[in-house]
Formats: C-alpha cells, structure tokens, sequence
C-alpha cells in the first residue's frame, strides 16, 4: 500500500487536496479492478479488526448497545465491501446491447466508468454506516474519495479520520473532520459528484452548491415515512416489528415509522401490544436499559419532548434532560394539524392517527410529501397491491420495517422531497460510474442511404431498415 490517509481536520487547503486527488485519478490508479478490491478488502479488515473501538465510539455518541452497532453499522458496512468486492468484475464489464438493422455491421456496449473525485457527507444518527457504505460503492466505481463524517458524532468522526488513514490508500482516499465552516468550504470545490445524507434544509445547500459546478448529487434526506396497519394484520408480530423499527437508536433512523395509519377499533386492540412489545425489548424501565440509546444533543431533545404535547400519551412519556432520555412513546389522539405531523420526528415518539380504511390512509399519505419509506401490514394481496401502486416512496415493506436494507439487490433512495438518486450494491456502483454508450461500426458494407442527394429510392429503403 502507499502512503497512508491523512485526517485533514488541521490543514484548511482543501484547494490544493482537491487538486491531489485530481492528478492522482489522473494517474488511472484506481481504475485498476485490483486497486479497488485492495480497498474493499481493507474497509472489510478494518471492520473485523478494529471492531471493538467502533463499537465504543457509537456508545459514546449514541449509546448504542454493542449488538445493535454492531447489526446496523459494523456488519452492514463490512457486508456492503464483500458484496461489492465479490461482484466488482462483473459490475465493471461492458455490457453488449442490440444494435439495429441500420447500425449493421456494428456492434454496441455500455462502459462503465469512475466520474473522478468524489465527496460524501456523512450522518450523525448512522455515523460509520452512511459514511463508509458510500465510500465502498464509490471505492468499487474507481473513484477518488473524501469523507466528511458528521461533527454531531464527534467520537466516531475521530476514529473514522484516524482508521481511514491506517487501512486506505491516502493518495485517493481522505478524511475531513469539522463542521459547518469545513463543510461550506468543501462545498466551493467542483467535485465531480457529492452524496449527502441528512436533512432537506442542509440538502438544499448542498445541491445549490453542487449547481455552481454542474456537479450531480445523490440526497438522502428522509421524511414522514407512513405505517398502515389494517384490521386483517397479525397484531401481535406487527406490534413487535413496528416497536423495533420505531425504537432502534432510540428512533434515530431515517427510515424508521414516523406515524401509524389505522381504524379505531385497531388502536385499540394495537396500542397494548405496542406497549408489551416495548417492555419486552426494554423492560420496564428502558432508561435502566442498556439496550436502548440516547438523543444526540440537547437541541433535539428538546425539539422531540415538545412533540409529547401533540396527543394522548398512551405509551411512555418520560423524559430526562440531563441524559437526554426520551421513553419509548406512543401518541394517540393525533392529527394532521399536531406538532408532531409537521416535520420529521427522528425520534422515540409514535403518534398514530386515525383512518377508517385503506383509502382514506392513502389519501392521508398522498396529501403530503413523497416519503423515504413506507409500510403496510396486512394478509390482504389486493390491499397490498393497491399501497404499493399508489403510494410513492423510496423504499416499501409489506408487513415489516426497515428491512429491505438487508437486500444488496435493492436499491436505497428517496423521491421528491425524501431525496434523488440511489445507492446499495450494484446501484451504488452505478451511481458513482458514467456509464458511457459506445458503439463501434465495421467498414463494409457502407450503404449510401443516409448520403446525400435524398431521393425517393433511399427513403423507400429507409423505411425498410428502420
């Protein structure tokens, strides 16, 4: 391996980095195929290796219980490498197309190729997976790459700066540490694409930005993902997988159930078995529990314990500033006008507001913006079918939360207002790659039809052709 990663956090000349990173793609070092499973291997060593130290950044930031940093952040990222290592040859090959009968004797491919030099600005509520996933698909795509981790996880910044500049090739790969300053400052350069993962607002700037230079961007940003649940569900398991998507990093996750759509009489019977399923996973006290995280600053905790005033609390409720502690929570008596239906909760709080059936649900989710994911909970093929087809998202489950993230297959991204683009596997590949249309023509025959003079010869003849 060359020379080490370098953590940028004291060096200010991102101008001169940026011409670096330029030269050296310029060099088609990472157009090498080995190259870039060198890294990918790295990135899977490092998550093996260097586990234990992950582990405790997440807790320090977030209070993360080990198992569920370890399920959502270190495998999936350490998955994300070795799928895309395994599938990279195939991923990079040309790709024959037909050619027509007017393009003969020729032939036609597509041929993929890295855009340059890269930016992707990470998240603090999944710092190590929304960073390193999207530096593997880049890393597959042959790009250069700078990262730039969320400064609202400043322990796993940190560690992430200092594990890149161990294990990655610093010639083409680099860490940016610091906050709205060093990002503004990044965001002047003419980056050949950017992904960003975070809020709409901040999402804005950064496609502003990126429009300065032409730059295209991938946004995740999220939204008011919608849970339907209709009478026919199985109760008892829709409970449990709703509380667990819900409450994962203590409701922390972009594509965590925002609110549940349902009829009264299936509150009723949902709302008990909400709370078994909670005091199942958290026991009756989750502020005792080691299993369940913590607000990441006082600005959102005081944001999301404003939310409690939006209902009825049926479930939860308690809260505690100085260890910014919100209970698993449910809401009822909720409307299209409370607080909490006005933003994105991104937080332990679960209204459910009430809707007599399937198409008064849709309609309720269509009146607002495309969300980033959307779930239903039903036995019923036909209601199903009708969600998925008129329900825009970016993301769907039927009868569970969240993991479609498991599928390499699938990609993972937002619509409208919930994001552009997409990233996940072969998708991220694609996203990070310009997949150039090549066509190659033979020397013979060279029929003189599309010549000049036209004549009614050659149009009869074209029509036969095409």
């Amino acid at each position: 391996m060359t020379e080490a990663a370098t953590p940028l956090s004291a060096n200010p000349d991102y101008t001169s980095m940026f011409a670096e990173l330029k030269e050296t793609f310029e060099t088609e070092k990472t157009m090498d195929l080995a190259w870039r499973e060198q890294q990918l291997r790295a990135l899977e060593r490092m998550m093996k290796e260097r586990e234990q130290e992950i582990l405790d950044a997440l807790n320090e930031d977030l209070a993360k219980h080990p198992f569920e940093a370890w399920f959502t952040e270190v495998s999936y990222v350490a998955g994300s490498a070795a799928y895309s290592r395994r599938k990279l040859r195939k991923w990079a090959r040309r790709r024959r197309v037909s050619t027509p009968v007017a393009g003969l004797p020729g032939k036609s491919w597509l041929q993929p190729e890295p855009l340059g030099v890269v930016l992707i600005i990470g998240a603090w509520n999944y710092p190590l997976q929304l960073t390193l996933a999207g530096m593997a698909a880049a890393i597959a795509a042959g790009n250069c790459v700078v990262l730039k981790p969320s400064e609202l996880a400043p322990a796993t910044s940190a560690l992430t700066a200092k594990l890149v500049a161990e294990y990655f090739d610093g010639d083409c790969i680099k860490v940016v540490e610091g906050a709205v300053p060093e990002t503004s400052a990044l965001l002047e350069l003419p980056w050949d694409h950017i992904l960003y993962t975070g809020g709409g607002n901040v999402g804005r700037i950064v496609m502003s930005a990126a429009a300065k230079h032409l730059t295209p961007v991938t946004l995740e940003l999220g939204g008011k993902s919608p849970c339907v649940v209709l009478p026919d569900a199985d109760l008892e398991t829709t409970a449990h997988r709703i509380a667990w998507g819900k409450f994962t990093n203590a409701g922390q996750t972009c594509i965590a159930p925002d609110y549940i759509l349902t009829d009264a009489d299936t509150e009723k019977k949902l709302v008990p078995l909400l709370q078994e399923a909670i005091r199942e996973m958290f026991g009756d006290d989750p502020e005792a529990s080691d299993s369940y995280g913590r607000i990441v600053n006082d600005r959102h905790f005081a944001r999301l314990a404003a939310m409690l005033a939006s209902g009825e609390v049926a479930v939860g409720g308690e809260t505690s500033a100085e260890t910014r502690y919100i209970a698993p929570t449910v809401l009822t008596g909720v409307t299209a006008e409370s607080p909490a239906m006005q933003e994105e909760i991104f937080g332990p709080v679960l209204p459910i507001v009430r809707a007599d059936d399937l198409e008064a649900a849709i309609r309720f989710i269509r009146e607002g913006d495309k969300p980033l994911a959307a779930y239903i909970f039903t036995k019923d093929a036909d209601a199903e079918e009708r969600f998925l087809e008129k329900v825009s998202s970016g993301n769907a489950c039927v009868n569970d939360t969240m993991m479609f993230m498991a599928v390499h297959e699938l990609p993972f991204g937002g619509v409208g207002p919930s994001g552009m683009g997409n990233y996940s596997g072969e998708y991220g590949f694609r996203t990070f790659s310009h997949m150039k249309a090549v066509m190659k023509r033979g020397w013979w025959p060279d029929l003189d039809v599309r010549y000049a003079p036209f004549t009614d010869r050659k149009f009869r003849l074209l029509c036969k052709l095409l």
